[in-house]
């Protein structure tokens, strides 16, 4: 290093030990490169402490910490998403413990291909400013605000008992009430009870037991449309650490899902296009038989052999009927529907459509396993279908030389129906296993890499699992766990 540059290098970090201000720099991934004098004066951390480390663990370590980094971490991600700056105000604890307001600059750091490489993180503390211009009260309600320019999230808060006592610009934006109409109603009018859905009291009673509550649900618009959406609820506590309420984050993926629609067909098509010749064996067969009984019947005198041959036809044509019935259902664009299902059932209608002849001249046997009378579950028959059928075109795809598929169903701690699909085919190597459910990653040339991502987020709009378990040479288990239908369970808030 040059001793111009060195000295340059040396009157920076002056300049920022120097300032009235905090500064830290941040890499990609939100982790402190860089601090200055005032950051470790107010924290009373040493840059061992901070360096390295994420800068919302470092500065956010009070209660109600976990509300406060959600919502800094969207206004980070609109930052470099956008590549503006974004100003905002919060709270942190100094070094003796007590609450200092900060006003917050965070401004992307771009190289010389525009793109964001980092952020630079300026903090002014305002707590005496704003002590004797406002109340002590109103100290943290700018964490309110932070996402009401973000119309992809709706922030509402509620009191313990449910009821709405904030309603954000984004949560308008979103659901189409004004907070005016909206404050002071219970949060149940926004949360869809149906089966893609979850109604208010089982989450608030999860957040409750686990002290969180993330999935993906539904929210009801005022109009009465239903949104998809990633919901995020914590409790919030009061300055004596006591329950104040719930503060709920939703993020829209309408947009999501409609590519995810839309992968999903494209993988039917894809699918019907593998099984095209075995269904067409399939339908053969009984056309053969019909044919020739026919033949047969046209000279027939015996009014008996007659009867016979006619319901022998009819069977076979019935055959046919419910297969070419299975495809149209399989490949039809239908709204999901949930109903009360039979697992077995639906693997038994999978079965017509995943023949031996998938793999021409490969000898494949099936076992079944079922165990009989199974609670119920609920769930939509064609993607509950698409899935099953998934799994086993793999397993058949598997065993290029022949091989067995077993299929087992089961009771697991009278919660879930369990679903066991195993083959004796090639296996899966270990360092593919953490990715085999991730979109667009295949094993096989001509793989489309969506079947199993697919599969995997249907199975979990179910509320249930998928897992796999493999070895090379030693074939695949694939494990799906469908919940039963449980009693309602009724109950206060």
């Amino acid at each position: 290093m040059s001793t111009a540059i060195k000295e340059n290098t040396d009157m920076l970090h002056k300049l920022l030990d120097n300032s009235g201000v905090i500064v830290f720099y941040l890499d990609r991934k939100r982790n402190i490169l860089l601090c200055n004098k005032k950051a470790r004066e107010i924290t009373g951390l040493n840059d061992e402490d901070v360096v390295g480390k994420n800068w919302l663990e470092v500065l956010f370590r009070d209660k109600g910490s976990r509300i406060k980094k959600d919502m800094l971490k969207a206004v980070m991600d609109e930052s470099m998403k956008l590549k503006r700056e974004k100003d905002f105000e919060g709270v942190i604890l100094d070094k003796y413990g007590n609450e200092r307001l900060i006003s917050w600059n965070l401004s992307p750091v771009q190289n010389e291909g525009d793109q964001a490489e980092g952020n630079i993180l300026i903090g002014q503390d305002i707590t005496e400013a704003r002590e004797k211009t406002c109340p002590s009260k109103n100290i943290d309600k700018t964490f309110k605000e932070i996402l009401a320019g973000i119309k992809e999230y709706a922030l509402y808060l509620t009191n313990p008992d449910g009821f709405i006592t904030y309603f954000g610009m984004g949560s308008e934006a979103m659901l189409g009430w004004s907070k005016w109409d909206i404050i002071f109603k219970h949060a149940g009018i926004l949360h869809y009870p149906g089966p893609s859905g979850t109604g208010l009291e089982p989450i608030l009673e999860n957040v409750r037991r686990l002290g969180k509550h993330e999935t993906e649900t539904q929210l009801v618009t005022k109009t009465g449309e239903a949104i998809p959406v990633i919901l995020t609820v914590n409790r919030f506590f009061d300055s004596g650490g006591n329950p104040s309420g719930y503060i709920f984050i939703a993020k829209d993926i309408t947009e999501r899902k409609k590519l995810e629609y839309q992968a999903f067909q494209t993988e039917k098509l894809a699918a019907l296009g593998q099984l095209s010749a075995g269904i067409a064996h399939e339908i053969n067969n009984p056309l053969l038989v019909i044919s020739g009984r026919a033949e047969l019947l046209k000279d027939e005198k015996d009014e008996q052999k007659l009867k016979d041959g006619l319901n022998l036809i009819d069977t076979q044509a019935q055959r046919i009927r419910r297969l070419v019935d299975g495809i149209l259902k399989f490949s039809r664009k239908t709204a999901p529907v949930f109903k009360e299902l039979d697992v077995n059932e639906v693997i038994e209608l999978v079965l017509p459509l995943v023949c031996c002849n998938v793999l021409p001249g490969a000898e494949i046997e099936i076992k079944k396993d079922f165990m009989k009378n199974m609670p119920l579950i609920k769930g939509d028959l064609y993607q509950l279908q698409e899935v099953f059928l998934n799994l086993l075109i793999n397993a058949y795809q598997s065993m290029p030389e022949g091989g067995t598929v077993t299929i087992s169903t089961g009771n697991s701690d009278d919660l879930y129906a369990q679903v066991r699909i195993s083959d004796t085919g090639t296996g899966i190597p270990a360092h593919h296993l953490k990715n085999i459910f991730m979109p667009f990653f295949s094993t096989k040339n001509n793989g489309t890499g969506l079947g199993l991502s697919i599969s995997h987020n249907i199975i979990k709009s179910h509320n249930g699992s998928i897992e796999v378990e493999s070895g090379v040479g030693k074939g695949s288990t694939f494990t799906v766990k469908l919940p039963f239908i449980q009693k309602e369970v009724t109950g206060g808030l």
